[in-house]
């Protein structure tokens, strides 16, 4: 046995070697027969309704299902009363029906072709789909919680996203040890040895700010992965030896011997609630069918299937195994398949009356009494308040963010807090006192905040110092927003591990949960976030289209081109602005930047002022929904002595400002430059250096996604006809906004054409030789200088 803790493998062998202990009484095993009846049955008469559908069918681990069954059974005999599960495809909609109790007729519905859902977004295929659902546990008599969690195609991708939300419903609920929420995570056999994430995930179960008491693995191992044999899509002897890294016991059971698979649940359910600790059940079983149901698999294994083909099923053997120990009749059997062969005929029956199919009724995570909704409980577009802080409670954040802490902390510290004190006195911020204004005024009003990802405490440039550490005393740490005051929400720092698909996915998870958590990752260098790209493209740009499902996840991604080279330059702009769900043809006239917020996918923003980052953080909280926020964060500026905002720039009634136009009366100026984020800094030093301060107007866009139609015309009206316009950025042509925001700003300038300031296109993100570098800085800055 590979457990290192000798207690541990003591625990294991009384589980098994105790003679007798996996014995199951007649009424246990009638149980266990009625359940394999609803999962074999579930899937043939989906294969006889419809026989041309893609289900990802679980025929040949139909036993799947009384294992989940019987472990949710033991963990709410234990005291858990929610389960969250992730998911793939194979088995998902006899899960949702058997284990989670979907109304079958939703499912059903959903098998036709003509049904069009009734509220917004483009919905998914239903082995997609999640659901949240409260029922009784008929055999505790206790309620507990199902949800399972929406994923995409992309195996595993889930993983992480469930145990954040894991992760959140304890912190919400008090636990201290996830005793009462707990994950289930199904996989399959070549995705559990195969991606990355699932290592990612794994890594993460004892970490302190991430672990939650252990989650229960169950893989459903066909012994192929679509049409790859074992032997040439892992290394290892088994498909689980992933778990090994982290000493979770591993069970692999014969999938055809549902008895031995219900002891093995028993085993993990109860180390899970004892041990806190990750385990994992094999169920070691074929897939009958190829990998959807239109797949022939005896192209590529022809023996394999030649035997499955003579297999008979689980129910057939377990049925005949409890004939002959006389636990039940034929009639018994013939009772239980007609029971529910009636319900599913009643289901489907039911099904034909549906008009509509609803997104809303797939949630896995509803958030009651959120939105604000008229008589038809449709959400109300609301106007966002004002997102300024009393000036008294700034002071109170910013004085104990710049007091000398009760600790011995590094006298490099000691002057970067009086650099801080300064800063207060005059009433001013810098780009981490911006921020840390933003966090502590918000912890002040009772929002919790999270911030996570590598080297979050002190910062990647040294710029935050939110947790500071003693220098004599190993592990005694201060985190002065966590001092605020008695009545405070909880501030939560966090260094991750070295990974970002895995952490960014648990980060989302973790917002999902609550909408009153303003959780963000940041990424070490914005260059990095690529790395957890599935996250992205798969679920915080498209999951509220695909499954209804608002987030407010924020992404700080540290972009700026300052001779760092091609993986410290760019947090690729332009993929996220790619994705981003606006008309280019449209100027959105007459409509409210609410509603554009309301409609919109996400926000995109590149910032050049702390003022404005302090509102952008807290506008997350007080908008009347759930955006996904992505900011293109400095690094030079965080030091920048132009880069500072006045306290008076964030005090109450004052609000974000998608666009900062040129100030002062610069009507008769030859040309007006647009632009976004650090580039600004650059240009009007240049402009000052040139003497052109009267000549050039430059006015910067801070928030590129929804796009500020409106305040774009009111400050285009600002000049002549005869005002040249361009793009500046310090991004390549084919990089950066420039390919997004020219067909915007087109759209506002009739017959008169905007031009491009800007590097020239590029495979390379950014050069890595500082000589270039400067050429190119110094071509764009006489672009921008040209009159």
């Amino acid at each position: 046995m590979h457990l290192h803790n000798p207690v541990a493998r003591e625990y294991i062998r009384k589980w098994v070697e105790k003679p007798g202990i996996n014995e199951m009484t007649a009424e246990e095993k009638r149980i266990l027969l009625a359940r394999l009846v609803r999962s074999t049955r579930f899937e043939e008469y989906l294969a006889k309704k419809w026989p041309s559908e893609k289900r990802f069918g679980l025929e040949g681990c139909e036993v799947l299902i009384p294992a989940m069954k019987q472990i949710i059974d033991i963990a709410s005999s234990r005291g858990v009363d929610n389960f969250v599960i992730g998911m793939p495809h194979r088995g998902r909609l006899n899960v949702l029906a058997n284990v989670c109790r979907k109304e079958l007729e939703k499912i059903f519905n959903q098998f036709n072709p003509d049904m069009s859902p009734e509220d917004e977004g483009s919905g998914d295929v239903k082995y997609h789909l999640g659901m949240y659902h409260r029922r009784i546990n008929h055999l505790t008599n206790k309620e507990v919680e199902l949800s399972v969690v929406a994923n995409p195609s992309h195996l595993e991708a889930v993983n992480p996203v469930v145990c954040g939300k894991v992760r959140a419903t304890q912190f919400y609920n008090g636990e201290q040890k996830g005793e009462k929420t707990m994950a289930i995570l199904l996989h399959g056999d070549a995705a559990f040895s195969g991606q990355g994430v699932v290592y990612e995930t794994m890594h993460l179960s004892d970490l302190p700010s991430y672990s939650t008491g252990g989650t229960i693995h169950i893989v459903v191992n066909n012994q192929v992965g679509f049409t790859t044999d074992p032997r040439f899509s892992r290394s290892s002897p088994y498909c689980t030896d992933v778990a090994k890294v982290v000493n979770a016991p591993i069970f692999h059971v014969n999938a055809d011997d549902p008895e031995a698979v219900m002891h093995v649940c028993n085993i993990a359910a109860n180390w899970r609630t004892d041990w806190g600790k990750d385990v994992v059940v094999d169920l070691v079983c074929y897939r009958r069918n190829g990998h959807n149901e239109s797949d022939e698999p005896s192209f590529t294994q022809p023996l394999m299937y030649k035997r499955i083909k003579s297999k008979s099923t689980v129910l057939q053997k377990y049925s005949q195994q409890l004939l002959d120990e006389s636990v039940v009749t034929q009639q018994d059997i013939d009772n239980e398949l007609a029971s529910f062969d009636k319900i599913l005929n009643d289901a489907y029956n039911a099904s034909l009356a549906i008009t509509k199919m609803k997104l809303t009724d797939w949630l896995d995570s509803p958030w009651d009494n959120f939105f604000e909704c008229d008589s038809n409980k449709v959400p109300l577009i609301l106007p966002t308040p004002p997102t300024g802080a009393p000036e008294d409670v700034m002071q109170k954040v910013a004085e104990k963010f710049s007091e000398e802490p009760p600790i011995q902390i590094h006298s490099g510290l000691k002057r970067v807090l009086k650099l801080r004190r300064k800063m207060v006195d005059a009433g001013e911020a810098d780009w981490a006192l911006g921020e840390a204004l933003a966090f502590g005024s918000l912890l002040l009003e009772g929002y919790h905040v999270r911030v996570s990802g590598q080297d979050v405490e002190r910062g990647t440039f040294s710029h935050r110092h939110h947790v500071l550490h003693d220098q004599e005393t190993d592990g005694k740490i201060y985190n002065p927003l966590q001092n605020l005051s008695p009545e405070q929400q909880k501030y939560s720092v966090s260094n991750s591990s070295l990974s970002e698909f895995g952490v960014l996915g648990f980060e989302l998870g973790f917002s999902q949960h609550n909408p009153n958590s303003l959780v963000i990752w940041e990424a070490q260098f914005g260059d990095f976030f690529n790395t957890a790209q599935p996250i992205v493209d798969q679920f915080i740009s498209s999951g509220q289209d695909k499954w209804y499902r608002q987030s407010g996840i924020t992404m700080l991604l540290p972009h700026g081109f300052e001779g760092m080279g091609p993986e410290h330059s760019s947090a690729r702009m332009e993929r996220f602005l790619q994705m981003c769900d606006d008309n280019e043809d449209s100027t959105y006239e007459g409509v409210s930047m609410d509603t554009q917020l309301w409609d919109c996918n996400w926000q995109i923003m590149n910032l050049t002022t702390p003022a404005n980052m302090f509102h952008a953080l807290r506008r997350q909280m007080y908008m009347k929904m759930r955006k996904p926020l992505i900011v293109f964060t400095p690094k030079s500026l965080l030091r920048h002595p132009r880069a500072r905002s006045k306290f008076s720039e964030m005090a109450t009634g004052t609000s974000f400002k998608p666009i900062i136009p040129e100030e002062g009366d610069l009507s008769n100026a030859k040309k007006l430059v647009l632009c976004a984020g650090k580039v600004y800094y650059d240009l009007i030093d240049e402009r000052e250096k040139a003497g052109l301060d009267d000549q050039i107007a430059i006015t910067r866009v801070e928030q590129l996604h929804p796009f500020p139609h409106q305040l774009l015309k009111e400050e285009l009206a600002r000049y002549g006809p005869n005002t040249e316009v361009c793009w500046a950025q310090e991004e390549h042509k084919n990089a950066g906004a420039w390919t997004f925001v020219k067909p915007r700003i087109q759209n506002h300038l009739g017959d008169r054409k905007i031009s491009y300031v800007g590097r020239s296109p590029a495979a390379s993100a950014a050069t890595g030789n500082k000589k270039l570098h400067k050429s190119e800085y110094a071509s764009m800055i006489k672009d921008f200088l040209k009159l």
